[in-house]
């Protein structure tokens, strides 16, 4: 099957936004315009298409990034089928305990549309997201939603894009009429107004410039062109000279800007009014990046460990990054994938190049959110997905077994919060330890583990909702009913000082005994660096073969905890001299010493506990705010800023994780129901000595 669209013409997006600034209104809109669907689903009625899963639909939020391919030609092409572009579309989560489904979901991307709230701006979790996209360099384009709704201000919009994310983004439209009178957009570039009409905003009149804006136009343009003109040297010169630069120059310069992330272009609208969308899907096209506008894919040569490229070329060799495992209740296990270079065909055999493990190619899908299109072969700078693949998780590279390589993988934040779970009935316990298995295979941020002491089974994630939906999950997919344990919080421990300390394991009995003996000193890292084992071995003190034993018993060591059976984190320990036995030396022996050691080092060496501490954002009416306040003070929080917005005061603080659970209930009473919150992973810090003592003996009884 040839390929229908050339790659220039292929776009791989993402919608990423905070919570409820409504990017799955904006996607429902996409597929509405593009033809893929002859209704608008709406979140507030549950029948969206992108939001398909029913606890998505119950609760109004994205929780697991749903992927689409759809079709569009500009609206200045007039229909012209040769200008026609391929978009494979992602939405994402907005929900902080769904953050690695945006993360993994940039990871694979060429560009993005970053939505943000015409009334609230920029929110926390559009930090995160923005931080994200600049960690995998991504270009993306900014759409400022909802200014049909009461206290929607744009300029507030753009003014805090500018001042928390990024200095760079560029007005490139202007609304006519704020809030309930917001009645159209303004082009800068071409200095065209423009309206929607026809129920669904189909119809997009061209109309004069507002005489009252007129002026204003002229200031945000000759802005915009300076700003455009400083990207590249013959446009500044031409600038400078007073000429008149032409429309479909300053768009090339600016669309340059944009893949090299030094522009980034604002756009404005309001999703469910129908204002706006058509124009950001033109600005997709424009604006965001081929795969071959970027740089070709990097990754490490399995067999001779050297950096090599791969071009996204159909004829160059395979290259493709699974980037989510979707358990479907239909077909059963579900890999979504990324073509780098080459052709992925049906019934070919892979290698999955993380593993090495070769995998054939049974069924491959182009997706649709929900359901599927059969597919023969997909090619360079594609997404689509592979059916009842057995051993690749997300991150793994499937690659031409003839030309190995292991792409980048995706690396996932840590799990805060952990709760105990256990089958309500017998014929429940086998059956949720393959739901469990089968979840944890999908999302990376959840984790599950068995407490050896108690036999009990722990699952760990993101947050309470995060865990809360993996138990509504195992009850509707898996027919798993379970009873659920109060959240604790993922405690750590580390050192504040420096140590050293000598292992000793000697058994004697009838024959050969066992002899390890090994001296370690520890020293903290900096928070975040988690462990690191150095081996200072001279003159074959230990034997080579004893290094990794000890190395394997200090980890574990460190795992099971010191001083309160938490992980320790942020120390490296260096392994300095030792002596072994010629008979009686064994690893088991070494391993039992190393493990000896760092306990006693750890010991001596200030143990601290360390606690998750969350970034929160309290929204609330300004006469709550001195009991809010109040009322995060005796959480021990410290509040790092005051604002307001519309009608409402802001609260940025940060929180410890422990301290947080219920709060929403608490939050509700206090503010008569008008308070709301987001909360997000921070970083980790010290325990203060009193709340330490109380998590020791909770631990210990």
């Amino acid at each position: 099957m040839p390929r229908q669209y050339s790659i220039e013409k292929v776009r791989d997006i993402g919608i990423i936004a905070h919570i409820d600034a409504g990017k799955t209104t904006v996607s429902e809109r996409v597929l509405f315009y593009t033809g893929v669907s002859h209704k608008i689903g709406e979140v507030h009625t549950g029948d969206t298409v992108m939001d398909w899963m029913e606890q998505e639909r119950e609760r109004g939020i994205t929780i697991t990034a749903a992927a689409t391919t759809c079709f569009w030609i500009p609206t200045y092409a007039k229909g012209d089928k040769k200008q026609e572009h391929c978009i494979n579309l992602i939405d994402t989560p907005g929900h902080i305990d769904f953050t690695v489904e945006v993360k993994r979901s940039l990871r694979v991307l060429d560009g993005a549309v970053v939505v943000f709230d015409g009334v609230a701006g920029v929110e926390p979790q559009s930090e995160t997201n923005w931080r994200y996209a600049d960690e995998y360099g991504v270009p993306r384009i900014c759409f400022i939603n909802k200014l049909d709704r009461m206290g929607a201000n744009f300029e507030n919009g753009v003014q805090s894009i500018h001042e928390r994310l990024t200095p760079n983004a560029v007005v490139i439209q202007l609304p006519i009429g704020i809030e309930d009178s917001f009645s159209g957009i303004v082009d800068l570039l071409t200095r065209t107004a423009y309206r929607f009409e026809g129920e669904k905003g189909e119809n997009i009149t061209a109309v004069d410039v507002p005489a009252d804006m007129k002026d204003r136009v002229e200031k945000m343009r000759h802005t915009l062109v300076e700003k455009i003109a400083e990207t590249d040297d013959k446009l500044l010169h031409d600038y400078l000279d007073g000429k008149e630069i032409p429309v479909d120059t300053l768009k090339k310069a600016l669309r340059e800007a944009t893949l090299k992330v030094k522009l980034i272009p604002i756009f404005c609208g309001s999703a469910l009014k129908n204002k706006g969308v058509q124009f950001v899907l033109d600005a997709v096209v424009d604006f965001l990046p081929s795969p071959i506008d970027l740089p070709p894919v990097k990754g490490i040569n399995s067999e001779t460990h050297a950096e090599e490229e791969r071009r996204p070329e159909d004829d160059a060799p395979l290259a493709a990054l699974a980037f989510k495992i979707a358990a479907d209740p239909f077909v059963g296990s579900l890999t979504f994938f990324r073509v780098y270079s080459g052709v992925l065909k049906r019934g070919s055999y892979v290698l999955n190049a993380t593993k090495n493990f070769q995998e054939r190619i049974g069924r491959i899908v182009r997706l649709h959110a929900n359901h599927r299109e059969e597919a023969e072969e997909i090619y360079a700078g594609d997404i689509g997905a592979i059916v009842g693949l057995k051993n690749t998780t997300t991150g793994d590279s499937l690659v031409d077994p003839e030309h190995p390589v292991t792409l980048e993988n995706i690396t996932f934040p840590e799990p805060v919060i952990s709760i105990r779970i256990e089958p309500k009935t017998k014929a429940d316990q086998e059956k949720m330890g393959l739901a469990l298995h089968r979840l944890a295979d999908e999302d990376p941020t959840f984790r599950v583990s068995g407490d050896i002491e108690t036999g009990e089974t722990i699952i760990a994630g993101m947050g309470e909702l995060h865990l809360e939906i993996i138990v509504d999950r195992m009850k509707r997919e898996f027919s798993v009913e379970a009873n659920v344990g109060r959240p604790q919080v993922a405690y750590k421990e580390t050192i504040k000082g420096k140590a050293q300390a000598e292992g000793k394991y000697i058994r004697q009995s009838g024959g050969r005994g066992q002899y390890g003996h090994v001296r370690l000193k520890v020293e903290p890292l900096e928070r975040g660096k988690g462990f690191e084992f150095v081996d200072e071995i001279k003159g074959g003190a230990i034997p080579q073969e004893f290094i990794t034993p000890v190395e394997k018993g200090v980890q574990e060591a460190a795992d099971k905890g010191v001083l309160a059976g938490y992980p320790l984190t942020d120390i490296k320990v260096t392994l300095y001299d030792g002596s072994f036995h010629d008979v009686d030396s064994s690893e088991f022996a070494f391993k039992i010493a190393g493990s000896i050691a760092l306990q006693e080092a750890s010991r001596q060496a200030k143990l601290v506990i360390l606690e998750p501490i969350m970034k929160v954002q309290v929204i609330a009416p300004p006469n709550f705010l001195g009991d809010v306040t109040g009322d995060l003070s005796s959480r021990r929080a410290k509040i790092t800023g005051m604002g307001e917005r519309a009608t409402v005061r802001v609260v940025d603080a940060t929180v410890p994780l422990s301290e947080m659970f219920g709060y929403v209930t608490n939050l509700r009473s206090m503010t008569q129901g008008r308070g709301s919150y987001t909360m997000e992973f921070s970083h980790y810090d010290e325990v203060p000595g009193n709340v330490a003592q109380q998590i020791i003996e909770g631990k210990k009884k």
